[in-house]
C-alpha cells in the first residue's frame, strides 16, 4: 500500500507551536497511549477509541481517522514557516509508538517532501517497533519521568523498566539527536534527589547533550470533567518559580548536558 494512504487516528493538528522541537512547528497529536500518568493534560488522547467531551457546555467529537496524505496537506501549507525558523512536523499524543505503521508513514513521506521530524514519546514499545520510526526522525523528545520502577508505576499504571532500556538503545543506535524530557510532577518527582537521579541517567546516554525540564500545570484539569472522570491531582498546585528555579540547579550540578527549563 501506498504510504501516503496509510490511516492512523488522531485528535488534533497544532499549527504555529513554538515548543515540542526547533523553530515553528505543526504538532499532529495521535490518538492512545499506553500509560494512565494521574498528571495527564491530555486525558482525551489516552483512549484509541473515538468519544465525546463537553467543551465550554457543548458535545465535542475526540478523534478522526485519516491519511498519512490528508495530514501532508495542512503540513505543507506552512513551508515557508519551516524554511525561515528551521522548524517542521512533530508527532505527539498520547503515545505515538500506539500507531507505529501511521507514525512511521507519516514521518517517511514528511522526510521524503523535505520536513524536518520530530516525536514526543515515552519509548514504550518493543525496540524493533522502534529502530523502524528512527531512520526517519530527526530529533527524538523523550521523556523520562523517573528512575524509580515502582514510583513510577504507582504514577502511571506501568513500570519503566523497557523505556529506560529504550533510551538507552536509542542513544547508542545515533541514528536521531535524543533529547529528554522530565516532567517535574510534585509528590512524584519533584525533589532535588530524584530529579538529580534522572540527569545523571540522561548524563549516561552517550550522544544525549540536552534536558529539558517540564513544570507541573493543570491546564488540562477541565478536560477530565469534560470527559466525566475524576482529575485526581485537583490539590496538587504548581511549584513556585523558585522552586522550579532550585530543581534546574539540582540538574545541572548532577550533570553537564544542556538544561532547560520547558522545550
Amino acid at each position: 500500500m501506498d504510504d501516503r494512504q496509510t490511516k492512523g487516528r488522531i485528535f488534533d493538528i497544532q499549527r504555529y507551536s513554538i515548543h515540542d522541537g526547533t523553530g515553528i512547528r505543526t504538532i499532529v497529536f495521535l490518538k492512545g497511549c499506553v500509560l494512565r500518568c494521574r498528571w495527564c493534560c491530555n486525558p482525551e488522547s489516552q483512549n484509541y477509541q473515538i468519544e465525546t467531551m463537553m467543551v465550554d457546555g457543548k458535545s465535542k467529537v475526540i478523534g478522526r481517522d485519516v491519511t498519512v496524505e490528508e495530514v501532508l496537506e495542512t503540513i505543507e501549507k506552512d513551508r515557508m514557516y519551516y524554511r525561515r525558523s528551521h522548524g517542521g512536523i512533530t508527532l505527539s499524543g498520547g503515545e505515538s509508538l500506539c500507531q507505529p505503521e501511521f507514525a512511521k508513514a507519516l514521518l517517511k513521506c514528511a522526510k521524503e517532501e523535505g520536513f524536518s521530524t520530530a516525536m514526543e514519546s515515552m519509548g514504550c514499545a518493543q525496540y524493533s517497533v522502534i529502530d523502524g520510526i528512527l531512520d526517519y526522525l530527526d530529533c527524538y523528545l523523550m521523556d523520562i519521568k523517573h528512575t524509580n520502577c515502582e514510583k513510577h508505576r504507582q504514577f502511571t499504571g506501568k513500570s519503566n523498566e523497557l523505556m529506560l532500556e529504550n533510551a538507552r538503545k536509542i542513544a547508542e543506535s545515533g541514528k536521531t539527536e535524543l533529547i529528554i524530557r522530565v516532567p517535574m510532577i510534585p509528590t512524584f518527582n519533584a525533589t532535588p534527589e530524584e530529579i538529580a537521579g534522572i540527569a545523571r541517567f540522561a548524563q549516561s546516554l552517550p550522544g544525549v547533550k540536552k534536558l529539558h525540564l517540564l513544570p507541573y500545570h493543570r491546564l488540562g484539569q477541565d478536560k477530565y470533567a469534560g470527559l466525566g472522570r475524576k482529575y485526581t491531582m485537583a490539590d496538587i498546585v504548581p511549584m513556585e518559580q523558585d522552586y522550579v528555579e532550585m530543581l534546574l540547579q539540582a540538574a545541572e550540578n548532577a550533570c553537564d548536558l544542556e538544561c532547560q527549563i520547558g522545550g
